[in-house]
């Protein structure tokens, strides 16, 4: 229910597969593969009233990952990001954890990241 609303948003744009993004600050940038190694400042959080479960900027270091070593609706999302976006991205349960549950993540949750693509291709 949530993403058919979200959906009818303004700037909210919908992938085929289902998950949702919002561009908050267009990158110039190249744009990642699925293997390529990026760099990331993010947060995390469920619909739920304190569901933030993770926060790369209170780290204060920005987060090196393989694009597909996340969720789907993750790897999804940085692999149509340009180098230095912001995007706002809402990823439906199939392709965050499904029926798992993951610390403070409750089974069959939405997932919501603010994502920032720092470097598209780390070294």
């Amino acid at each position: 229910k949530y993403l058919a609303e979200n959906a009818k948003k303004e700037g909210v744009v919908t992938l085929p597969s289902g998950v949702q993004y919002k561009v908050l600050k267009e990158g110039k940038g190249p744009v990642p593969a699925d293997t390529s190694l990026v760099k990331i400042h993010y947060v995390g959080r469920t619909l739920d009233k304190d569901g933030e479960f993770d926060n790369s900027y209170s780290r204060k270091d920005p987060v090196p990952m393989r694009c597909n070593q996340a969720v789907k609706g993750f790897t999804e999302a940085l692999t149509h990001m340009p180098e230095g976006s912001v995007w706002e991205v809402y990823i439906p349960q199939h392709l965050g954890y499904a029926e798992r549950e993951m610390g403070k993540i409750k089974p069959f949750s939405v997932l919501i990241f603010k994502i920032e693509l720092v470097q598209a291709n780390a070294k």
